[in-house]
């Protein structure tokens, strides 16, 4: 039983379908920013979630008969932009997931402080500083709202590894972002 969703962007949708570049233009204009963002949380790199979202919105246009309207243009789109973000991280692969956890730890830690000092911009650059399959299942389970067996379909990898990267990317975000004093 197939269930359509109210979507506002119905008519710009049908003036697409039927080949009108004003109409792409225009639903390109409405998305653009927000799945630019998506890119880059997974990517963490400009360039990289540029190529995403131009990539995205060109398989969606040549797709967009195979859209049939069960879920929000936006949630179509954002499947869209999140594999190919998926699939520049595999492609780009300079930096792998670290095949062990032991990070050096000093002897005698210091106190720690996180609320001065802690900012929106601070916590960002401290999540782009974390390795792409971190970065990524943080990403998707955080900010996009997938849960682990969904992380688990997109990345390829199992539900266990998806649970254990978050785990870690947390551990290393606490890492980065911790004052001693």
């Amino acid at each position: 039983m197939d269930q359509q969703v109210l979507n506002i962007h119905d008519d710009v949708i049908a003036r697409c379908k039927a080949g009108e570049r004003e109409a792409q233009y225009k639903l390109y204009k409405l998305y653009s920013r927000a799945m630019y963002n998506v890119g880059f949380r997974i990517t963490g790199n400009e360039d990289d979630a540029s190529d995403v979202l131009q990539e995205s919105f060109i398989s969606a246009f040549r797709n967009l008969d195979k859209y049939r309207g069960d879920a929000t243009f936006g949630s179509w789109l954002k499947r869209i932009v999140v594999n190919k973000a998926i699939n520049s991280l595999n492609k780009r692969k300079e930096e792998r997931l670290p095949e062990n956890d032991h990070w050096d730890v000093p002897e005698e830690e210091a106190p720690v402080t996180y609320g001065e000092g802690l900012t929106v911009d601070r916590v960002k650059r401290a999540i782009e500083q974390l390795p792409d399959g971190y970065r990524s299942v943080l990403s998707l389970y955080l900010m996009e709202g997938y849960d682990h067996q969904e992380i688990g379909e997109i990345m390829g990898i199992s539900e266990s590894t998806s649970k254990s990267q978050l785990n870690r990317a947390k551990s290393k975000l606490r890492e980065i972002l911790t004052v001693r004093v």
